[in-house]
């Protein structure tokens, strides 16, 4: 685990959200929400969210993957993506 993917799941754990469980997975962040949690509207304020976040992270940024689920469906979101994630076709 990296040091950035580490802050982000300290800032993560420490909003408390019932119901979510928030680990590492691999060098990713795994989210699980309840199964009545509405991922459209997770998904259209995510960046906003994760911006607003990030505020209390103050170490280098790299490249962190958020994988959203809710027991029925999932979505990944990628955060300062590589020149891999980039030049993908």
């Amino acid at each position: 685990m990296n040091l950035y993917q580490k802050k982000w799941l300290d800032v993560l754990h420490n909003t408390r959200l019932p119901g979510w469980k928030i680990e590492a997975q691999g060098e990713d962040i795994f989210i699980e929400m309840p199964q009545v949690t509405d991922l459209k509207l997770i998904r259209d304020n995510l960046p906003e969210t994760l911006a607003l976040m990030s505020l209390d992270i103050d170490v280098p940024k790299e490249r962190l993957k958020f994988i959203i689920h809710n027991g029925h469906e999932q979505f990944d979101y990628l955060l300062n993506p590589g020149d891999a994630d980039l030049n993908k076709a």
